[in-house]
């Protein structure tokens, strides 16, 4: 896939043409267009991907990673665990409340589901946000 083709594929998920994408950051017509036959370089790589919040390296092809603080399946098999352990100790004589008082296996089963839903939901976004807060520049 093109630099070219990624491009496209971004301005189909926002719904604006790659002409519209032109105007807004100020390239000239058919600027970008150019990416089709050539791999962009220097300024012009840089105002799409701040513009879109997608890597440089994602515009390129050299990795199907977004962004550098989306969640790697590392990320992902971490947040199981901790909330495998979170729920674990839940279940234990330490128990662990729900948002109403009432103990984790008191709890019917749709309540239980949002339960682990809010926590696992919880532990996406701490986990996002400490990827952007603690990643170093030369990472980005």
């Amino acid at each position: 896939m093109t630099a070219f083709d990624r491009l496209k594929l971004l301005c189909d998920e926002q719904g604006i043409s790659v002409n519209m994408l032109e105007e807004k950051i100020g390239l000239g017509k058919n600027t970008l267009y150019s990416w089709k036959k050539k791999v962009p370089t220097g300024t012009n790589l840089e105002k799409v991907a701040d513009y879109f919040d997608v890597s440089i390296d994602y515009l390129l092809g050299r990795t199907d990673k977004k962004r550098y603080y989306d969640l790697t399946e590392k990320d992902e098999r971490d947040i199981e665990r901790d909330l495998e352990r979170i729920l674990n100790s839940a279940e234990s004589d330490f128990g662990l409340a729900s948002f109403d008082g009432r103990v984790l296996d008191e709890m019917d089963q749709e309540d239980r589901e949002l339960y682990i839903t809010s926590l696992k939901n919880a532990l996406k976004l701490h986990k996002r946000l400490a990827k952007k807060k603690f990643t170093p520049k030369k990472y980005r």
